[in-house]
């Protein structure tokens, strides 16, 4: 699917919304990239993407980032070390296979919305809201 189309079948309010309410449950933060390139490895692009967006750079290392690469048919989803000490494998199974289950039958929108409140609600339980929080990421989504 070319990139442009992806992003026309996308609800962009609907995902910033999410993200936002996810990020009002944790004090982990949430990215979404969408690339307009293929991405034969998505997990070394999302790797990237990480790097460079500083989201190794959270206060308590609870970043996710959600990558989608259309072209590819491709996606990832990465987080800081703390995100995978505390929540492990299962929780990147968890939400790669919310994703997936909903792109195979073309609800991109809907998968994405499904992970982001997957990924906000296993972030809630091991880094719940704290009352100095500051939203230290944009929500913004970044198409590359």
């Amino acid at each position: 699917m070319k990139p442009k189309q992806f992003l026309n079948a996308l609800d962009e309010a609907r995902l910033l919304e999410a993200i936002r309410a996810a990020e009002a449950r944790t004090s982990g933060e949430i990215r979404l990239v969408i690339a307009h390139h293929p991405a034969p490895d998505p997990l070394f692009a999302a790797q990237k993407h990480f790097d460079h967006l500083g989201m190794a750079n959270t206060r308590e290392r609870n970043a996710v980032l959600l990558f989608v690469a259309p072209k590819s048919h491709t996606f990832a989803i990465i987080g800081d070390s703390a995100v995978h000490a505390k929540c492990g494998q299962p929780f990147w199974d968890d939400v790669a296979a919310t994703l997936g289950t909903h792109f195979k039958k073309n609800e991109f929108t809907e998968g994405l919305l499904a992970a982001i409140d997957r990924a906000g609600t296993l972030l809630a339980e091991h880094f719940p809201r704290q009352g100095d929080d500051r939203n230290e990421l944009s929500d913004q989504i970044i198409q590359d």
